[in-house]
Formats: C-alpha cells, sequence, structure tokens
C-alpha cells in the first residue's frame, strides 16, 4: 500500500479531541443503552463465557497451592484426632476393665456375705494374696491366719463352691489346698440321688472314683459335699458331672466332673467353720468295791 499518496487525514486520524468526544459519546450511549435496554447484557455474557477458561487457568495455581494447604492441615489434624482418639480408647478400655473387675469383686463379696449370713457360725471372710510357689501343687494364701481364729482343716468357699480346706496357719496369713491338688479328697454325694462317693483331684482338676457300673449318675448332676467326715459341712456345691463312660469291661464308671468354684480366678473366699462332730459321752466312774464284815467280797461282785 503507498502511503504517500494516501490522504493525511486518514493518515493521521482525527484529532485526539475529537477522538476523546467520540469515545466519551459512545460511552455514554453504551451506559444509557445498557442501563434501559440491556444492550450489552449478551455481550457480557459472552464475554465472560470466553474468558473463563482463561480465568480458571489463572486461579488454578492459587487453587492448586490452597488445595495442597487444605490437605496436609487437615491430614495433620485428621493424624492428631486419631492420636488422641487412640490413647482416649485405651484409657477407656483400662477404666472398663477396672469396673469389669470391681464389679465382680463386689458380686463375689456380696454373694459371700448372703452365704455368711444364713450361717449360724463364724464364718470369716478373705482375701487371696498369692498363690503357692510350688508348681506341682494347687495351694493359695489368704490373709487371715491366727489372728482371724482359723484351724487346719477348715474348709474354704467361694460364690459358687467349695475351694478347698485350710491346711496351714500361719499369725497373720494361711494356706488353702485346693480341691484340685492331686492330695485332697471330699467326701461327696450326687444331690439328684443322695448316692456317696468320694472326689478326688489329679492336679489340675477333680474326678469321681469308684462308681459301680450300675451307679445313677447322669451329666451335669450336681456333685455336693456329704457331710460325712468331720470338717466339710453337708450341702455344699463341689463339681458338675460333664462325662460319664460307662465301659463294660471295667469294673468302675469313670465319671469326669468340672469344678464350681472359681479354683484359678477367685480372689475374695469364705472360711468357714468345720462341721462338729458330736462328743463321745464320758464314761461313768468305776463303783467302789463293797466288803463284808469278813472282808471278802460279797457274792454279787464275785
Amino acid at each position: 500500500m503507498d502511503f504517500a499518496n494516501t490522504p493525511s487525514f486518514f493518515r493521521s486520524g482525527p484529532p485526539a479531541g475529537a477522538r476523546l468526544a467520540m469515545s466519551v459519546a459512545a460511552s455514554i450511549v453504551l451506559l444509557i443503552g445498557d442501563s434501559r435496554y440491556g444492550l450489552m447484557e449478551q455481550a457480557r455474557e459472552a464475554l465472560s463465557l470466553a474468558l473463563y477458561p482463561v480465568q480458571r487457568a489463572v486461579n488454578l495455581p492459587a487453587q492448586a497451592m490452597r488445595h495442597v494447604g487444605d490437605y496436609l492441615t487437615s491430614q495433620t489434624e485428621l493424624k492428631q484426632e486419631n492420636t488422641a482418639l487412640r490413647a482416649r480408647q485405651m484409657q477407656m478400655t483400662a477404666q472398663l476393665s477396672r469396673l469389669q473387675t470391681l464389679e465382680r469383686e463386689l458380686n463375689e463379696l456380696r454373694r459371700l456375705n448372703e452365704i455368711r449370713s444364713q450361717r449360724d457360725d463364724t464364718a470369716q471372710i478373705a482375701e487371696t494374696l498369692y498363690t503357692g510357689r510350688d508348681p506341682f501343687s494347687y495351694k493359695i494364701i489368704i490373709d487371715k491366719g491366727a489372728d482371724a481364729k482359723l484351724l487346719p482343716g477348715q474348709p474354704v468357699v467361694d460364690s459358687r463352691g467349695l475351694l478347698g480346706q485350710v491346711t496351714r496357719v500361719q499369725p497373720l496369713t494361711a494356706e488353702v489346698t485346693l480341691i484340685i491338688d492331686k492330695n485332697q479328697m471330699v467326701p461327696v454325694m450326687v444331690e439328684r440321688t443322695g448316692e456317696r462317693a468320694i472326689l478326688y483331684g489329679y492336679g489340675g482338676g477333680v474326678e469321681l472314683r469308684y462308681l459301680p457300673q450300675s451307679s445313677d449318675i447322669k451329666e451335669n448332676d450336681r456333685i455336693v459335699t456329704s457331710g460325712l467326715d468331720g470338717l466339710f459341712p453337708e450341702g455344699i456345691p463341689v463339681a458338675m458331672v460333664t462325662k460319664v463312660d460307662r465301659n463294660a469291661g471295667a469294673a468302675f464308671t469313670r465319671v469326669s466332673t468340672q469344678p464350681l468354684a472359681g479354683v484359678q480366678q477367685t480372689r475374695y473366699v469364705l472360711a468357714l467353720q468345720a462341721k462338729q462332730t458330736a462328743a463321745r459321752p464320758a464314761e461313768p466312774p468305776p463303783l467302789p468295791e463293797k466288803k463284808t464284815k469278813g472282808g471278802r467280797k460279797s457274792a454279787d461282785e464275785e
């Protein structure tokens, strides 16, 4: 294009003042038309739609940084909350375990007090201190001894049944041999039938021995003390029959039983007074000898 032959009006354009006046006039017209008739509404919508990708691209780094910050903050807060919740859960679990233990001990003490109130003897409630040190015997040490007037041979029970008997008494403590000890034997009877037998401990459990094949004993029969000896009162629950094995070739019925008392987990026990046997009447003193006048015994005495 040859600018040399172009008129100067088109080369330089209108003067600056004219252009300013034209721009101001166009702006006023557009403002009035837009405010009155909404002439620029569609243009603004089209322009915003065209510029939306550009706005998103410009704001994308800032949004990404904000999302990263929120993510890191959320992860840190979640980790802290998770740690706090785990610590809280451990505390609540420990408290629940302690409450369950206290509830169990309270129920044991309540039942022992009920048993004690039903008896007319001087039963003593004691606490288990520790188990015996001999791994081949089953014994516990309780916190009552000669100070509580305990004596060897006294039966010891818990809230569920017979636990054992006192075998050694110290000034402040006493040793209790459990019924599951291999040296323990308890005269018992089947509560349902009244049939008598001997319950033997075999080191970790109890069993009935020497029952004849004709014995009327069944599973789930309860075994109680018979009271035939001079130690255990009659009717104390001892064990439950778990299995009856009748072998035709054997002389006796094999009966497996399960102790009712908590022989391994009881904390509180009740030391009962040993059964009192009737005292044997004293023999009358011999009558003095009668003599006759001659110094001889009478005929009746001879």
